[in-house]
């Protein structure tokens, strides 16, 4: 069999499986300070920016990381592996997808890029996809065909908790932001086909948290859901009553928790919690 390495973005945050994975390589995505760069998860941890954008109020930007950060990796594990897997966030939200292909070109071992059109960890859930099928025997191109089904039949549901960081970090004009902070929405953003929408403006945390669980409820009811992903800023309080609640009412579908990372931080703010979902069938 060939030997293969995988590879990935710190856009999700390993589980303990993937973090025990001596196969599994991260290329942080880069947070920008004041003019100084940061390695997300490396030199710049989520509860550190939720500090800082609480006490110092800074205004931070992210950039994906450059051709020549792929490349160095790839010329590593190009010495112990036969081949490169790369899996990524969505490539309508991150140039990452570009520098890896990029990277891909400059090397002599056989880059493979996956491009997930989703964030965090349900893109990992898809680099485990992946890594299952080919485990199973099927090729490449199967694999890859398998798994593009399975991603593109997902539903992910982020409840923005403060329109500040979206604000600050350009993804809100003046006129939104003021809008929205005099009637305090609480904007629900969905993904799809790997490009962010606002789902819906509730009024309140209240009803944004009843209008997720409803359409979570609504797959779950339809027998399609076998596993879910919690993604939250740092409030992992709330994340926990999320998980004790689908626990208690669907005990059969297996429940992750997962933080977001920095780079996804900068710009969704320290009070976002989401649901996302795969529905199969």
């Amino acid at each position: 069999m060939e030997r293969i390495a995988w590879v990935t973005d710190s856009t999700g945050t390993l589980d303990e499986e993937l973090s025990l994975n001596e196969h599994v390589y991260v290329v942080p995505m880069v947070v920008i300070i004041d003019g100084k760069e940061y390695e997300d998860g490396v030199d710049l941890l989520p509860e550190e920016l939720y500090r800082r954008m609480s006490e110092e109020k800074i205004t931070a930007t992210t950039s994906q990381p450059s051709v020549g950060r792929f490349q160095e990796l790839y010329k590593v594990l190009e010495k112990r592996y036969d081949r490169i897997i790369a899996v990524h966030l969505s490539s309508e939200l991150s140039g990452t997808v570009s520098a890896s292909r990029q990277a891909a070109q400059m090397v002599t071992i056989p880059v493979d890029v996956f491009d997930t059109l989703l964030i965090s960890f349900p893109m990992l859930l898809i680099l485990k996809r992946l890594m299952r099928y080919i485990e199973n025997g099927d090729s490449i191109n199967e694999a890859f065909v398998k798994t593009r089904m399975y991603a593109d039949n997902h539903e992910t549901y982020v409840m923005i908790g403060s329109l500040d960081q979206l604000h600050r970090s350009g993804r809100l004009t003046n006129a939104q932001y003021i809008l929205g902070s005099l009637l305090s929405f609480k904007p629900i953003i969905s993904i799809e086909n790997g490009v962010l929408h606002t789902k819906s403006k509730p009024r309140n945390l209240k009803k944004a948290e009843k209008q997720i669980f409803t359409d979570f409820h609504r797959s779950v009811e339809a027998g399609k859901v076998k596993e879910c992903t919690i993604l939250y800023g740092g409030v992992s309080e709330q994340a926990q009553k999320w998980k004790k609640r689908i626990s208690e009412e669907f005990p059969h579908v297996l429940t992750h928790v997962s933080p977001l990372g920095s780079a996804i931080g900068v710009h969704t703010g320290e009070q976002t919690i989401g649901l996302s979902w795969f529905n199969e069938d």
